[in-house]
């Protein structure tokens, strides 16, 4: 039986997994609600902000795990050239395992609603700036703002484009270009 104390956890997970998949309008506070078996009136208990507090919890968790994973699979290549391809490998593979249900955790919803919502369009900022400031400070060199801009948004590029198409290519077409412009930059 599930503990009914986790229902602000389930609901955050619950949230990210939904605006991810389907960006924020698309998703429906009954929908929410029903995708962790509670009433109505727990989301504005745990939530008094409603659904745009909701989603601007959910996407910085959602923001916090991808910058974990980008720590850890950055961490554990041998160079940081290599790393982005290892990011961009497992971006790819989890993309066609979610059979193109999941691109970039953020972008969803930075595109349905960060016009309508400030909460939520800051959330997105502060979620792609992690991820910048992890690519930029394993680049460690004077270059590293410019070089993490280009790399971060080539793989949100990359990731768009593979999701719209039903198809990695693009995004597994940007690792080699990355490496040669890393390459170059960094000798």
């Amino acid at each position: 039986m599930v503990r009914r104390t986790d229902t602000r956890q389930r609901m955050l997970d619950s949230a990210a997994d939904l605006f991810h998949q389907q960006g924020y309008h698309a998703t429906g506070l009954n929908q929410l609600v029903a995708a962790v078996g509670a009433p109505k009136g727990s989301l504005y208990f745990h939530f008094p902000g409603g659904k745009e507090q909701l989603a601007a919890e959910a996407i910085r968790q959602s923001a916090d795990r991808l910058c974990d994973q980008l720590r850890t699979i950055a961490a554990n290549a041998p160079d940081i050239v290599t790393g982005i391809e290892n990011v961009v490998d497992a971006l790819a593979t989890s993309l066609e395992e979610s059979d193109f249900q999941r691109g970039c955790p953020l972008a969803t919803v930075a595109l349905d609603a960060s016009g309508d919502s400030e909460v939520i369009r800051q959330a997105c900022a502060d979620g792609y700036e992690s991820w910048h400031t992890v690519i930029a400070d394993a680049l460690d060199t004077d270059k590293a703002d410019h070089l993490a801009t280009v790399v971060l948004a080539a793989i949100e590029g990359g990731l768009l484009l593979a999701k719209t198409l039903h198809d990695t290519a693009p995004l597994r077409a940007i690792a080699p270009h990355l490496r040669t412009t890393l390459e170059r930059e960094l000798s």
